[in-house]
This record gives C-alpha cells, sequence and structure tokens, in this order.
C-alpha cells in the first residue's frame, strides 16, 4: 500500500466511495477528496488505487477542463434561381422606333355625351422604351410648367393602360409630352437619340364619332396621335393665332377672285350639286398634316355639306373622292351606313368620274 501518491484516484476496501488523495496525514492515513469536494481520512491499509491521475476526477473546487467546442460544418447557399431572360421577338421594320398614343371611348355609342375616355401607350419597335407621359395642366402653362402622368418602361411591341378619365379632364390634355429613352437588353443595339415630342390636342375631336376610326392596333375604333415614326419625332405644326388670323383673310380674300365654293351646281343638272373631297380643293398648304389629319378635316366637309342640305328633300349631291387606295370613299361608306341610314347612294356617273364619286340623295 505504500505507492499510494497525492493524486491518485482510490476506493475504500471497507466502505463505499473513494476520491482523490489530496494529502498524507500521518504515516498511516490519507485525506481523500470525493466526489462532493470534502476531504475525507481513511487509512492507507484500506484505500485501492483505481486510477492514475487526477485529471480522471473532477472536484467542486477545480474548474473543469473548458470543453471543446466544434464548429459547425458551413452549410453550402442554395444557388439563387436567376431570372429569366425575357425573349423579344424581334422584326426588320422594329428597328426603328414607331410610338403612338391612342384614345378610345369607354362607350362609343355615347361619344357624343364624352360617357370617359381610356388611353393606351403603343411601342411598335423592338426596343424598351424609358416613358414619362406629361401634361401642361391651368395656369401654369404660362410657366411651362409639366406635371408628370405617368412613367416606367414598356416592352418591345407592345401596348399599355395608361388611364381612364371623364370628360371633366379633357381640358388638362390640351397640352401633352411624351419623352422617350431607348435600350434593348443583353444584346449590342443602334443608339437612339432621347426623345421629348409636345403635342396639342384637339379637345373637341373627343366628341366627334368621326374622329374614333379603324385603326392597326384596336379592334374598336381610335383617336391614334402619333409620337415618333420611323424613328423621326413628331413636330408639332406651331401658328399663332395673328399668323391664322391673317392667312384666313388670305384665303377668303383669293377665294373671291380666284375660287369658286366646293360645293357647286353641275352646269347640266341644277338638281344636282357636286363636291370635291381632294385634299387639294380644300386645303392650299397641308405641310405638318398627316394622312389621318387629313382624312378627318374631308370627313369633317363631308358631314358640314350634309347637314347644310339634311332638309333639302330629294336633294342630290356627288361627292368626289377619287379613286386612289379607297381610304376616303370607304370612310365615307362607313358614314352613311351607320350615321346617315335614311339617305340612299350610289356609285355617281361612270362616264363623269370613273369609280371615283359617290352620289347621295337626301331623304
Amino acid at each position: 500500500m505504500s505507492n499510494i501518491k497525492v493524486g491518485d484516484k482510490v476506493r475504500f476496501l471497507n466502505s463505499t466511495g473513494g476520491g482523490v488523495v489530496r494529502s498524507f496525514k500521518g504515516k498511516d492515513q490519507v485525506l481523500v477528496e470525493d466526489e462532493d469536494g470534502f476531504e475525507v481520512p481513511a487509512l492507507i491499509r484500506e484505500c485501492v488505487v483505481v486510477g492514475d491521475s487526477e485529471m480522471q476526477v473532477h472536484s467542486s473546487r477545480r474548474s473543469p477542463l473548458p470543453s471543446v467546442t466544434q464548429a459547425p460544418a458551413p452549410q453550402s447557399k442554395k444557388p439563387e434561381p436567376q431570372p429569366e431572360v425575357e425573349k423579344v421577338t424581334e422584326t426588320a421594320e422594329g428597328e426603328r422606333l414607331n410610338v403612338y398614343l391612342a384614345y378610345l371611348p369607354i362607350e362609343p355609342a355615347k361619344v357624343m355625351q364624352g360617357s370617359g375616355y381610356e388611353c393606351y401607350f403603343i411601342n411598335d419597335s423592338n426596343y424598351y422604351l424609358y416613358y414619362t407621359y406629361l401634361s401642361e395642366e391651368g395656369k401654369a402653362r404660362q410657366n411651362n410648367s409639366w406635371t408628370s402622368r405617368y412613367n416606367g418602361i414598356v416592352e418591345p411591341n407592345t401596348q399599355i393602360f395608361l388611364e381612364e378619365f371623364g370628360k371633366e379632364k379633357l381640358n388638362d390634355l390640351e397640352r401633352i409630352c411624351v419623352q422617350l429613352i431607348a435600350f434593348k437588353k443583353d444584346k449590342p443595339y443602334s443608339l437612339k437619340n432621347a426623345i421629348s415630342v409636345e403635342l396639342h390636342l384637339d379637345t373637341v375631336k373627343f366628341y366627334k364619332q368621326h374622329c374614333f376610326m379603324e385603326n392597326d392596333f384596336f379592334d374598336e375604333d381610335a383617336m391614334i396621335h402619333p409620337i415618333v415614326r420611323q424613328d423621326i419625332p413628331e413636330k408639332e405644326l406651331l401658328i399663332s393665332a395673328a399668323e391664322l388670323q391673317e392667312a384666313m383673310q388670305q384665303k377668303v380674300r383669293e377665294d373671291r377672285r380666284v375660287r369658286q365654293t366646293i360645293v357647286k351646281k353641275k352646269a347640266t343638272d341644277s338638281t344636282i350639286l357636286e363636291v370635291d373631297l381632294h385634299i387639294k380643293e380644300l386645303l392650299d398648304n397641308t405641310n405638318g398634316l398627316s394622312n389621318t389629319d387629313m382624312l378627318n378635316y374631308q370627313l369633317e366637309k363631308f358631314h358640314e355639306v350634309l347637314a347644310k342640305y339634311a332638309a333639302c328633300k330629294g336633294q342630290k349631291i356627288v361627292f368626289i373622292h377619287g379613286k386612289g387606295d379607297g381610304v376616303l370613299r370607304k370612310a365615307i361608306e362607313k358614314e352613311l351606313k351607320t350615321k346617315y341610314k335614311q339617305h340612299y347612294y350610289q356609285d355617281a356617273s361612270f362616264r363623269e368620274y370613273g369609280f371615283g364619286a359617290t352620289m347621295v340623295t337626301i331623304k
């Protein structure tokens, strides 16, 4: 038993328990620290060594060795799903910008009452467009101050809804502006200049049924205003009030000297009136007018003549529209079928006009 030394782990032979030898007490006793940290005297002959190191037994008065905590294995991050690249179907003609604003009546049958309207932005090109749609409102017009109504990005070959408004808002749309920046995603492309187009809207046309016409973008009739055509921004024809008045007076003076009214009686038959709707017969200068503008002006003259002779039962009127592409002829026939069902119409004399005129009989 004399081989017991301080630090040995021992157990007692004649009783339960044991611990770690901490010191000797005389020649035949040792002090043993039990599990609770108390030192208990024991005879050396009643102790049996069961361990070698003090490190195998922990005392409440001794700090245990710090435990080693394994760091959690790093978790591999799941790859974030990449957004799908939008596929754009491009066309050869789409490489040039063609941009329009379109206005449609909510209730086409109630255009005269101004039941309300919808506005759409049309991007007929291969380019994405940053756009801003603005209006110059009220007293701010004198200060060249504009209000942004809508802005965003429109995708290629797409038309988007902008707003719905009532007739009480028409005055806010007398002057509008559209600003554009064109670009493509993830591919090289031809640079386009930033565009800003200001337009004056004739809000009176919103009350006229014939100003909403068949078009390439909607099944319904719409009023289409070009913003950019074939990469060329629209330029508003700006005429001052003084210049307009002078031009009108000049035209009156010239008409008195040279021109006759566009409605004239035929020498061969005093009951037939002849109205030439060729644009050159109606206007001296068409600079700045689009094909749509000229067609609308011709139709206005057509309506004006029919209104003038509406009470003249049996009156025959020959409208000369020419052959051409037949656009004016079709427009006139559409008006007669929808708005003047009470009147009778037919092709005018082939010998005199070919297929270029329509005769209407007031009923």
